[in-house]
Order: C-alpha cells, then sequence, then structure tokens
C-alpha cells in the first residue's frame, strides 16, 4: 500500500490530466455540456417518480427524493465501473508506447465520474429544499457513505479492469449484472414490499443498498446510520480494493500481450 501511495503522489500531475480528459471527453460535442450533469438525474427522477408513485398507490411527498437519492448513487457505481472496465483497453496505444503505472486507467475513470458525481449533488440539494426537507445535524455525516461507495467503485473497478483484458464479452455481462443490482437497491420501490414476500435477504446481500440506506437515513430521513449494514458496506469496499490491487498486480505484465 506504501508503494501505491507513493506512485500516486510521484504521478498525481498525470493522474489530474487523465481525470480532466474523461471528463472533457464524456461531454465532448454535446451542446448542454456539464449542465447535462444536472438535467439528466433532475429528468430521470420526475419520470421514475411520476410512474412508480402511481403503482405505489401511495402519497409521499418525499418519494422524488427518495429516488433520487438512490439514483444518483447507483449512477456513479454504474458508470465508474463500467469506464474502469474499459480503461485498459481504451488507453491501449498509450501503453504499449509510454510506461506510466496501468492502475492509473482505471483510477482515472473512478474518479471522473465520482467528480461528474459530486457535481450532480447539487440537484439533490435543490431537491431537497423544493420539498422542504429541513437539514439535520446526520447530513454532515453524508462524505462517509459517499467515501464507501468511492473505495467500493474502485475496488470492483480494478478487477473487472483486469478481468476485462482477457474475457472480452464481461462487457456485456457487467451490463446485465447492473441492471439485477439496480433492481436489487430498492430505487423506486419500498424495499418493506419486497421482504414481506420473503426477499429481504436480496437486499442483505447488496453492498451498494447498504450505502443507499446510509445515505438517505442521513440526509433524507434525518436520523444515525444502520451500523449492521453500514459495517458491511465498509468491509466490502475495503475487501474488494485490496483484492482489486492485488489482482491487477498480479495480471498487469501480461496486459500489453493481450490489448
Amino acid at each position: 500500500m506504501k508503494t501505491v501511495l507513493k506512485t500516486l503522489n510521484k504521478y498525481k500531475y498525470l493522474l489530474q490530466q487523465l481525470v480532466l480528459k474523461d471528463i472533457k471527453l464524456k461531454y465532448r460535442r454535446s451542446y448542454l455540456g456539464y449542465v447535462w450533469t444536472l438535467l439528466e438525474p433532475l429528468l430521470t427522477m420526475i419520470v421514475l417518480a411520476v410512474v412508480f408513485d402511481k403503482l405505489r398507490g401511495k402519497d409521499d411527498p418525499c418519494f422524488p427524493v427518495y429516488i433520487l437519492t438512490a439514483r444518483l448513487l447507483y449512477t456513479f457505481f454504474s458508470n465508474g465501473t463500467k469506464s474502469a472496465m474499459k480503461s485498459i483497453r481504451a488507453n491501449a496505444s498509450m501503453i504499449k508506447k509510454v510506461y506510466v503505472p496501468k492502475y492509473m486507467y482505471p483510477l482515472s475513470g473512478v474518479l471522473s465520474n465520482f467528480i461528474i458525481f459530486l457535481l450532480s449533488l447539487v440537484v439533490l440539494i435543490a431537491t431537497e429544499a423544493f420539498f422542504q426537507i429541513k437539514p439535520t445535524a446526520y447530513m454532515l455525516l453524508s462524505w462517509l457513505p459517499l467515501l464507501i461507495l468511492l473505495i467500493m467503485t474502485m475496488g470492483v473497478g480494478l478487477i473487472l479492469s483486469t478481468m476485462a483484458v482477457f474475457f472480452r464479452d464481461l462487457e456485456y455481462l457487467w451490463n446485465i449484472a447492473l441492471m439485477l443490482i439496480m433492481y436489487c437497491s430498492a430505487i423506486f420501490y419500498s424495499p418493506e414490499s419486497v421482504a414481506k414476500e420473503g426477499f429481504s435477504w436480496v437486499f442483505d446481500l447488496n453492498p451498494l443498498y447498504a450505502v443507499i440506506r446510509n445515505f438517505r437515513n442521513l440526509v433524507l430521513y434525518g436520523r444515525g446510520f444502520h451500523q449492521p449494514s453500514m459495517i458491511y458496506a465498509s468491509c466490502f469496499a475495503v475487501g474488494s480494493l485490496i483484492i482489486g490491487l492485488l489482482v491487477f498486480y498480479k495480471k498487469q505484465d501480461d496486459f500489453i500481450l493481450n490489448i
């Protein structure tokens, strides 16, 4: 770990440039540009709130915020892991010409999406103000679930970026997996409605839902952490990062033969 941190400090300027490049490429040839970072979650929230509020048959004035809190976190996890997964093959020409620590590429993919995610939180703040959700002291702790989510995304992204070099079909399989993760994260429905059918174990196994649950507690419901799920999410995040680094370092010398 000391070697990783030392290398990060040595190549921090390169990492900054890779992150900026990823952000610029994301909005290249887009008329709305960075404004789309704010419009996309807002429009998605409105559509989901209209559709699923009717299906739920309940009148919940804060339901749009309920959706938005989860949708923002899931979107970052989805985009961050997919960007990391494609990063090695996307930068194949540079890897073949110049020596750069290879983990810089998946790391920059995750960080660029994290910056975009942080910018999109402006929509959440504005939406909570619109629905008159009173701020509480618990909101000051909301950075902790976001940090756990960042570590989790990095860990999973490193594992995927390594596997994708040798198994090209992983990109399609991960899209299916992300769809399953989305439906198991209670983004637009109440987990209690599924628990009644005996499927509560689905949420217990989903570390992303553990993060979403605690983030909602802090910024929407004005209460503290759900400790069991918080511990589970933290252990999964740190564990996935350790496994991701080990797998990546073990296989990185073989990348050049497969890209």
